[in-house]
């Protein structure tokens, strides 16, 4: 998005000192031959850095390809049809009287309650006796510094006032664990996924027309089931370790995870270790609540020798949390619009995950059973090492 930015601010730049010297037909192919040096997206970048209506690029675009002799005429000025602004002094503020928020728009106006597309603004403008296309809405919106959002998720409720607090406190423990050589990861459990052809969310780059088939509906399959997708990310090495689930979303199933990455890669990559740091989300199956989390991390510790120490991140804070926005969001981009049809799709897809800055991803498939329901008594706390 900065690149595109970036390219919109340099053409207009260049726009305004070279068009106001050519006439209409030169125009059109001045900015028709700019669009296809720019490629996908060309005819939208121009026409939003010149002012124009795509398809006046469009056009430019069409007079170049045809091969055709490039004949015309060049218009006086002030001549062609008008717009329908213009014609129409009341549309630009009835239009954004229908995009104001909610609470101060009509309340017997049915577009309150539906999608204020461009095609329904324009419809509800030709009832109040405007007459306009849904392109020219769309134009008209965006010259008045609108453009299509969705919801931010910006609303994180009450803070506590030791939040900061938690968070200076977790980074001070990984700055002296990592200064150390002593290894700090940040584990969770990625979002569970449906085992078949199902649809995935995104899109790939496939033949024309031949779209991959899934099912219209995301019913589990009774012998696929669902993956569940446990991280370990290594925060000073860079490295991500994903244990795929088929059972249950468990601390028997997180810790397990802990102890694999450990084994076949910790204890290669940290020989000399003698403390492990683990930051987690304040819930799930690595929660500060959860008694088994704490039993079977002792359970680890006793085995390793390590001594474990583990921060939560405060409750809402998760998008903090290394493992989401280093591993889990690359994954997720890595396997968009492909269906995970098997756990071996799914594995494979995770340990093929990479990034510019040098990440790599390895993945295994664990079949263990982790039963829901087991209880830690009050005995078995107070015995733990």
């Amino acid at each position: 998005m900065g690149i595109g930015l970036e390219q919109r601010v340099v053409l207009a730049a260049k726009f305004e000192t070279i068009l106001p010297h050519l006439d209409e037909r030169q125009r059109r192919l001045v900015l028709g031959a700019e669009a296809r040096s720019v490629g996908h997206g060309g005819i939208r970048l121009v026409a939003q850095a010149a002012g124009v209506r795509e398809a006046t690029v469009s056009l430019g675009v069409r007079e170049l390809e045809s091969g055709e002799p490039l004949l015309g005429r060049t218009r006086r000025p002030g001549g062609g049809r008008k717009r329908v602004v213009d014609l129409d002094p009341g549309l630009r503020d009835a239009l954004l009287a229908l995009v104001e928020p909610d609470v101060r728009g009509d309340p017997m106006s049915p577009l309150r309650w539906t999608t204020k597309s461009t095609r329904n603004l324009a419809a509800e403008l030709t009832r109040q006796g405007h007459r306009i296309s849904a392109g020219t809405v769309g134009d008209l919106l965006r010259a008045e510094g609108f453009s299509l959002q969705g919801n931010a998720k910006t609303i994180e409720g009450s803070r506590h006032p030791d939040r900061d607090g938690q968070f200076r406190y977790i980074n001070e423990q990984a700055r002296a664990h990592i200064g150390a050589g002593e290894p700090v990861v940040s584990v969770d459990t990625k979002k569970k996924e449906l085992v078949g052809a199902y649809k995935n969310a995104g899109q790939q780059w496939l033949p024309a027309g031949q779209p991959v088939p899934v099912s219209t509906h995301d019913f589990p399959d009774a012998e696929l089931g669902k993956a569940i997708p446990y991280g370990v990310y290594d925060l000073a090495a860079n490295t991500g370790w994903v244990s795929v689930g088929t059972d249950h979303d468990t601390a028997a199933f997180a810790v397990e995870s802990i102890r694999r990455w450990w084994k076949a890669r910790g204890s290669l990559d940290y020989p000399a270790a003698s403390r492990l740091l683990i930051t987690a989300d304040a819930g799930g199956s690595n929660g500060y609540r959860t008694r088994a989390w704490k039993a079977e991390l002792a359970a680890l510790a006793l085995e390793t020798g390590l001594e474990i120490t583990v921060c939560h991140f405060p409750p809402g804070t998760s998008k903090w949390n290394k493992v989401e926005h280093r591993l889990f969001s690359h994954i997720t981009m890595n396997w968009r619009g492909r269906p995970l049809t098997s756990h071996e799709v799914i594995v494979n897809s995770i340990a093929a995950t990479t990034t510019r800055t040098g990440l790599t991803v390895h993945a295994e498939l664990d079949t263990g059973a982790y039963p829901t329901g087991v209880r830690v008594g009050d005995r078995q706390m107070d015995a733990l090492p």
